[in-house]
């Protein structure tokens, strides 16, 4: 199982690259894997009986379509707004550590809810109020769920444990609606909630038995406004992420509308029960399935564009089916499509992101594209809940489907890049050079220079070569960038960069990939000067320094 399966030279799109992949069960060699991603499927069969108890709830609580969207919205917005906050706490504290206490507080939310329930005093507001809680819980599991799947299995296997991830909720979703909406049925919605709550219990004793190595932290947690400054710019400096973010959240606007008007969809047009509701969401749930399976066979095989763009049209398509539709039959293979083209394209966003991101801000940029998804997600569910309630259900469901058309024409100027081709591994460790002056981590500011001899001849490649070395070094952290050259020998070129202190120089550097080396590799090999370019850094002041400052000491520094 844990072998390399080269796929068989076939003729593929011309540019496609040949894709060396592992088989798809390949990190269920991983024990560790398969502890976790077995209780989360337990829990996540739990949260669904508990979306299907609560859209169920709100559609007996009131008749307004904007309200019973809004209980998708409930779930999705606290994502949008905590996803940044959460993080930033993922890269910077131990990820098993804030997956606990988030299912703690999970379980706590859903223990109320079932208790209100139970009790008989439940209203819409009330109802929103706790899938938003309940959503607060899921912002903050998430991003340190996702990110630690780089702590569990090998960078390798790392799009088939996000596919299986994938896999594992939509089979759940394939049968866990049907179950929620007969027990809603049978004993109401308080049971599920009540369900929901115990779901969660194995997840919590299967994060406290699991044991993950990080690696030793040498340098001290950077504030959460630091956090969230340095991972909004690498970020911003980073296309493949920037396009990746951007599509997901046009592709979450569109989408969202079968999860927002399921129940309506059950209701108004189908003229079903809670059960018509859960069976529904399974063959949605189960179409992902099969999306997960052709996973990857079309990744070997195409573009990472030609299967978002797919993913939208297709999807399109199953709306439009889903609006005309008045037979279940017709129905449910309309949700088998759109279920399958969710996951393809979700996934694929998911695992494009973490394949372009450094495991020192995995988590941040994964918060940045929940932010992005389930912020287009957010603003979906309330915008055709609102149509729905205009012009009826099929209207927003037509509406939804010529968005997703619009998503994939967006290809053309935001087209998701391929990944796996850049290593991200750090470097190493950064050995401080030997200082003379007094310093502490706290010590700043501090100026870099890099002095670079280049033949004239040399110099239009040297500027290419350079650019790219600026969008790195910004990327990383490094401040007011410039590059000089001297008037009196312009052969010499010199870089120059801040950053705020002594420890965020160290950082920076360890910041660096392997990936970047061969830029760094470019420019020493068009430096002509003897040896390697000399590197100047210096501590900066505005103002004469105090008596005191700036203190010559013997041997090397490190605080």
């Amino acid at each position: 199982m844990g072998a390399i399966w080269r796929h068989p030279r076939k003729p593929v799109a011309r540019g496609v690259p040949v894709i060396e992949r592992r088989p798809t069960f390949a990190p269920f060699a991983n024990p560790d894997f398969r502890l976790l991603w077995t209780a989360t499927v337990i829990s996540q069969l739990g949260g669904l009986i508990q979306t299907v108890g609560a859209g169920w709830l709100m559609t007996s609580l009131t008749s307004s379509h904007q309200l019973i969207a809004l209980v998708q919205a409930s779930n999705t917005l606290p994502i949008m707004v905590l996803s940044l906050i959460a993080g930033a706490l993922a890269d910077n504290f131990p990820r098993r550590i804030i997956l606990i206490w988030a299912q703690v507080f999970l379980f706590t939310a859903s223990v109320a809810l079932s208790v209100v329930a139970f009790w008989g005093t439940m209203t819409p507001w009330l109802l929103l109020s706790f899938t938003f809680l309940i959503g607060c819980g899921t912002a903050l599991y998430n991003p340190s769920w996702q990110a630690s799947m780089g702590d569990i299995v090998e960078r390798e296997d790392l799009p088939q444990a996000v596919s299986l991830n994938s896999m594992g909720f939509n089979m759940m979703r394939s049968v866990g609606p049907a179950i929620g909406g007969a027990v809603v049925a049978a004993f109401g919605a308080a049971a599920a909630f009540a369900l929901n709550a115990a779901s969660y219990l194995p997840l919590l004793g299967a994060l406290m038995r699991w044991r993950p190595a990080y690696p030793e932290r040498r340098l001290p947690r950077e504030s959460l406004r630091a956090a969230l400054s340095s991972g909004l710019r690498y970020v911003a400096m980073s296309p493949n992420l920037m396009r990746a973010m951007a599509r997901a959240g046009l592709f979450g606007f569109g989408a969202c509308a079968v999860l927002a008007l399921l129940p309506m969809v059950a209701r108004d047009l189908l003229h079903g029960t809670a059960l018509t509701y859960g069976i529904t969401l399974g063959a949605f749930g189960l179409g992902a399935i099969g999306g997960v399976m052709l996973n990857g066979p079309l990744r070997a095989r195409l573009r990472n564009e030609s299967i978002v763009r797919g993913g939208c049209l297709v999807f399109a398509l199953g709306l439009v089916a889903l609006g005309l539709s008045r037979s279940l039959w017709l129905t449910a293979p309309a949700l088998l499509i759109c279920g399958g083209a969710w996951v393809m394209a979700l996934s694929l966003f998911n695992v494009t992101v973490q394949l372009s991101s450094p495991r020192w801000v995995v988590g941040r940029a994964l918060s940045f594209y929940q932010t992005a998804a389930f912020g287009g997600m957010t603003v979906g569910a309330w915008v055709w809940g609102a149509v729905a309630d205009a012009g009826g259900v099929s209207l927003a469901l037509y509406i939804a489907a010529g968005a997703l058309v619009l998503a994939a024409l967006s290809g053309l100027w935001l087209a998701v890049g391929e990944f796996g081709g850049l290593s991200l591994d750090p470097v190493g460790p950064f050995n401080a050079p030997p200082l003379r002056l007094d310093l502490r981590g706290r010590s700043g500011p501090i100026m870099v220079m890099i002095d670079y001899r280049i033949a004239e001849e040399d110099v239009t490649e040297f500027l290419a070569v350079m650019q790219e070395r600026r969008r790195i070094r910004r990327r990383d952290g490094a401040r007011a960038w410039a590059l000089l050259r001297d008037l009196e020998d312009p052969d010499i070129w010199v870089e120059s960069y801040h950053v705020a202190t002594w420890v965020e120089y160290i950082r920076h550097i360890e910041r660096r990939t392997k990936a970047d080396l061969a830029n760094l590799e470019r420019l020493h090999g068009l430096h002509r000067g003897p040896g390697k370019p000399v590197v100047h850094r210096m501590i900066e002041r505005h103002s004469i320094p105090q008596p005191g400052e700036m203190v010559l000491k013997p041997g090397p520094d490190l605080p």
